[in-house]
């Protein structure tokens, strides 16, 4: 049995790399839809079947908790697939499985507040608020996710999301630093131009932009804080095993790494980041 990571692409290894830290000991199988990517420009309906098609594979795999390394599946299928699909899939392999996000770590590590809390509205006049940026897929942005639920718990917080269209096709095919860096830098000014100041701080609210943090980073005012979804969905996961300690996760330390699309070597951009070269086999 293992811990299943699912994305898109390769974005996903961002949240992947931080969970193997995390829990060194346990299995992972880690699964990319490089066939289908990028999701960010396709409708709901398809996002919500690949992603139900990419789980199912995942729990054939031996996947017993998923954790959904995808901003854009999170948003757009992950409620979905949790009333509908989830209890089937568990009565029918027959062991206890769930599908987690990363959005709900996401949201908490912004507002500082847990998931259940929702702000008591007294009609009070907001003195000063403070402004979140958030980088991320156009299906994400439509999907209205951050504003909607940051808003349902900090008053106090504006969102503005700021959809990147191409970047993480970009990411993907591990193009040249150069090129990534005057696109980064032209949604942040964009975002900039749009709220008439840089945010307070900032979500890179889609996996793959992780992988280029430095350059959002290099791109924001010095000393903006930017909320790194791997680190708030490991932490956010092993309080989750600690409240359900009922799933069997493995203990060899095994690790695997599959795609529907290409199998073999991923760019040099992934390898970098991952910090040695890496290789997917086919699904």
């Amino acid at each position: 049995m293992a811990i299943g990571v699912f994305d898109s692409g390769v974005g996903g290894l961002t949240v992947h790399r931080e969970l193997t830290r995390r829990f060194p000991d346990r299995d992972f199988v880690y699964l990319a839809d490089q066939a289908n990517a990028p999701y960010g420009g396709r409708g709901g309906e398809e996002i919500v079947e690949l992603t139900r098609a990419g789980c199912e594979r995942l729990f054939e795999a031996g996947a017993n908790v998923i954790v959904l390394a995808c901003n854009t599946a999170s948003a757009i299928a992950l409620r979905r697939l949790q009333q509908t699909w989830v209890p089937e899939a568990r009565a029918r392999h027959g062991r206890p499985i769930n599908v987690l996000g990363i959005i709900v770590p996401t949201i908490e590590a912004a507002t500082g507040l847990p998931w259940t809390y929702e702000a008591e509205r007294r009609g009070e006049k907001i003195e000063a608020i403070d402004i979140t940026g958030v980088f991320c897929t156009a299906a994400t942005a439509m999907s209205r996710v951050y504003e909607i639920e940051i808003d349902k718990r900090r008053e106090d917080l504006a969102v503005f999301s700021e959809p990147c269209p191409g970047l993480a096709g970009l990411i993907e095919l591990g193009a040249p630093t150069e090129e990534l860096k005057v696109v980064v830098e032209d949604h942040v000014d964009s975002l900039r131009r749009r709220i008439g100041r840089h945010p307070d701080q900032a979500i890179l609210g889609c996996t793959h932009y992780e992988i280029v943090a430095d350059l959002f980073a290099a791109a924001l005012p010095p000393g903006t804080p930017v909320i790194h979804q791997p680190t708030a969905v490991a932490d956010a996961l092993a309080r989750y095993f600690e409240r359900h300690p009922e799933y069997d996760l493995g203990g060899s330390g095994r690790r695997d790494f599959l795609t529907s699309g290409r199998a073999g070597p991923q760019s040099d951009l992934v390898g970098q980041f991952w910090g040695a070269p890496l290789t997917f086999t086919p699904a």
